[in-house]
């Protein structure tokens, strides 16, 4: 599988070369490419990572949908979202702190990762508030829970055929709540959303592609070029598409009020949680670090699930 750091056109890096959230600019076609690159345990939305993808969008809105680009202010048409881990986008939620600040009763503390998340994920899901900006997720690996719901809240979705997705929250007895809802009942309905939350499946990108969720289905290894393709293809028209996907938001908007209610409920439900909650939800982590670390595990949820069968037995 290739993975977004393959060469296709003329990418330069500029910002924070070493931060957790690595950029790079197409002068050509105006596009941003942003690279999830955590720094040790999990594939995960840390709190550094988080930082690090806030401290650069913020700047983007700062400027009005612009970058500091060689000197001068550039115009951004496009933002595109992978990583640069091998078969995983992102794995979600710090599950790890989770189990920390819960044992610990740390309301506070969890309420501030959540907010954080939100602070991420609200303006991503409003293009940065800027009216000529298209978002496009690159999904060349796992995309789960949090991670998911970053790849929910682009334009289009491209997504190789080997990469998962999914939501197992409920595992643990618990929900995706930092935008799941939201998103993904407005691309395929209430019902189905909430059936694909509720049931902790893990999908192939195949899967959800029939299910309306994923837009574009790519053989592994050709996700990149399918979406400088898909730029090009649309560059004459790209004042109507980026149009219609702002008509998309005001018929079905996401407000900040929502996000944030949903996060008072998902930081109410972490503090019911049980130790055997707890423990699901570090078994997830376990299997997340032989994912990375070994690839000897395919479906993460399936792999705790039978760890904790095992742990029953014995």
């Amino acid at each position: 599988m290739s993975n977004m750091n393959d060469v296709v056109g003329l990418r330069v890096p500029y910002g924070k070369t070493k931060a957790q959230y690595q950029t790079e600019f197409d002068p050509a076609t105006a596009t941003v490419w942003g690279y999830f690159n955590p720094k040790g345990g999990t594939a995960c939305f840390s709190l550094g990572l988080l930082k690090d993808i806030l401290a650069h969008d913020q700047q983007l809105i700062a400027n009005d949908g612009k970058i500091e680009f060689e000197g001068a202010l550039r115009e951004v048409n496009y933002y595109v979202t992978g990583s640069r881990i091998p078969r995983v986008f992102n794995l979600g939620g710090d599950l790890a702190l989770f189990v920390l600040l819960i044992k610990a009763r740390d309301r506070e503390a969890l309420a501030h990762y959540a907010k954080l998340c939100i602070d991420n994920m609200y303006p991503r899901s409003q293009s940065f508030f800027s009216p000529t900006l298209t978002k496009i997720a690159l999904v060349q690996g796992d995309a789960l829970g949090g991670g998911f719901e970053c790849a929910l809240a682009s334009d289009i979705i491209i997504a190789e055929e080997s990469a998962q997705l999914g939501f197992p929250e409920i595992l643990f007895n618990l929900f995706p709540g930092m935008g799941a809802y939201s998103l993904l009942a407005r691309r395929i309905g209430m019902r189905a959303a909430e059936d694909l939350i509720l049931s902790g499946r893990i999908l192939t990108a195949r899967q959800l592609h029939e299910m309306g969720v994923i837009d574009v289905l790519v053989n592994d290894g050709e996700g990149v070029t399918m979406v400088n393709d898909w730029i090009a293809k649309n560059a004459k028209r790209r004042n109507g598409v980026q149009a219609a996907f702002r008509a998309r938001r005001c018929v079905n908007p996401v407000t900040r009020e929502e996000l944030d209610a949903i996060t008072n409920v998902w930081v109410d439900a972490a503090f019911r949680l049980k130790d055997r909650d707890l423990k699901m939800m570090g078994r997830i982590v376990h299997a997340q670090m032989r994912r990375i670390d070994h690839g000897d595990v395919t479906d993460i949820a399936a792999e705790a699930l039978a760890e904790e069968r095992a742990a029953a037995v014995g």
